[in-house]
């Protein structure tokens, strides 16, 4: 078979027949009344899905036997068919229809004889924004549908670049897209979350998070690097906040990547307001939270049948008051979850011992949970302070309190071993922005 001349056709309220009423019609119509065609079936009997097509009105159904004439005859007087499929079953029928669209120049594609088509439908892999990948198996439908498959799931995992390289027409104002990227290992990114990774035009990013994945962005993308850590705020919530209203106002796709989830102690609640009061579209996608994948990682459910049913999380930033406060309206013996406040971890456990909790109740620190730099360290509300001072634990931490911790010590580590990162090796393939701030 010579090779053939990919199209793809607009059947907006264009006249399309399909012939036959079996399953395999039944998905022909079913693709053409979604690209908008008016779909007439001529056939003697349809199948249940088509049956509901015609019974929702989305296909005219003429019950009978279909002939050459039919063809020829088109739609009504003076139209013709922009598209004919056929599918009976019966080899004649076929090649009558084909021959008679031949004959008046219309596209026709024959289920069961692909190389006798003047039209080949292909399998269809679709992504995002409208992208579809058509694959030819060359005369041979099961390895089109395999190459097809392989396709869709790369589209579907972000893995394939999916952003725009032209303006959409008529688009101005661009987007926003709160993307949690989870606690750090790039395996726990939501596909969604790749997915806008890979639809970016710019990614406004931290050192939390995923950041392996900055090394497989389109290198057309505009990475603009926020990075906080403790102490030492370079660029202010105020100016992140205005740069994600800058770029989107200039129509572009702006991916915030942030570590754990965006609405978790994460600010995005601050970053989506902002976005709404300019007039910017704001869309987030969960992430999974470190609050509890964190723990996991270092064999510490913050739930266990027979010890506790219920968690409180809250911020350590500024010592305990937060999570006392939460935990008054808690059930007893309820784990305490705390993020960041490292630095202040002695004031928090000598708060919490004043406030009516054992010395002796036991504390866990994990840092950087689910990266190659994973530490763990088990011990008191007494003694965790100095526990962790000794074994130079740096942020960022999660804090866990109450008996749950007891369980690492059956437990132990649960999170896959990581390589480490090299940044010299895996930089950003996007162009890095460091001190690009809107003044």
């Amino acid at each position: 078979m010579s090779a053939r001349y990919p199209v793809l056709l607009d059947l907006t309220d264009r006249d399309v027949l399909v012939v036959g009423g079996g399953p395999v019609a039944a998905r022909r119509a079913t693709a053409t009344v979604d690209a908008g065609a008016r779909v007439t079936v001529i056939a003697p009997a349809v199948c249940e899905d088509l049956a509901d097509l015609v019974a929702a009105g989305s296909v005219r159904w003429v019950p009978r036997g279909a002939t050459g004439g039919d063809v020829l005859a088109g739609p009504g007087p003076g139209a013709r068919w922009w598209l004919v499929h056929t599918a009976t079953g019966d080899r004649d029928v076929d090649a009558a229809v084909a021959d008679a669209a031949g004959r008046c120049g219309t596209w026709c594609a024959r289920a069961d004889l692909a190389q006798a088509s003047s039209a080949h439908v292909p399998a269809v892999a679709a992504g995002p924004d409208g992208v579809q990948v058509a694959v030819s198996g060359g005369g041979d439908p099961g390895r089109a549908a395999a190459v097809r498959d392989a396709i869709g799931d790369l589209l579907a995992t972000g893995r394939l670049p999916l952003r725009r390289t032209r303006p959409r027409l008529g688009s101005g104002t661009g987007r926003v897209v709160l993307v949690g990227g989870g606690p750090g290992d790039p395996g726990l990114l939501t596909v969604a979350g790749r997915q806008w990774l890979a639809r970016a035009d710019v990614v406004v990013t931290d050192r939390l998070g995923p950041v392996d994945v900055l090394a497989e962005l389109d290198p057309g993308v505009e990475v603009v690097d926020v990075g906080k850590t403790a102490g030492h705020h370079p660029i202010p919530q105020d100016v992140i906040n205005r740069i994600l209203v800058e770029h989107a106002a200039a129509g572009r796709t702006v991916v915030r990547l942030k570590g754990g989830d965006p609405f978790v102690l994460g600010r995005g609640g601050e970053e989506a307001l902002h976005c709404v009061a300019h007039g910017i579209p704001v869309e987030v996608v969960p992430g999974v939270t470190s609050a509890v994948s964190v723990p996991a990682a270092a064999g510490i459910p913050v739930t266990h049948r027979g010890i506790t049913t219920s968690f409180v999380l809250a911020s350590a930033h500024a010592g305990a008051g937060d999570a006392l406060e939460a935990a008054r309206s808690a059930p007893p013996g309820a784990t305490l979850v705390l993020l960041m406040g490292l630095s202040s971890l002695a004031r928090t456990a000598a708060e919490l011992v004043a406030a009516g909790h054992p010395p002796a109740t036991p504390v866990a620190v994990v840092s950087s949970g689910w990266t190659a730099a994973q530490r763990t360290v088990v011990g008191t509300l007494a003694t965790i302070a100095e526990d962790v001072a000794t074994a130079g634990l740096a942020s960022p931490a999660v804090t866990v309190v109450g008996e749950v911790v007891g369980l690492r010590e059956v437990l132990g580590d649960l999170a896959p071993v990581l390589p480490p990162r090299d940044p010299a090796r895996h930089p950003p393939r996007g162009r890095v922005v460091g001190d690009h701030c809107p003044q």
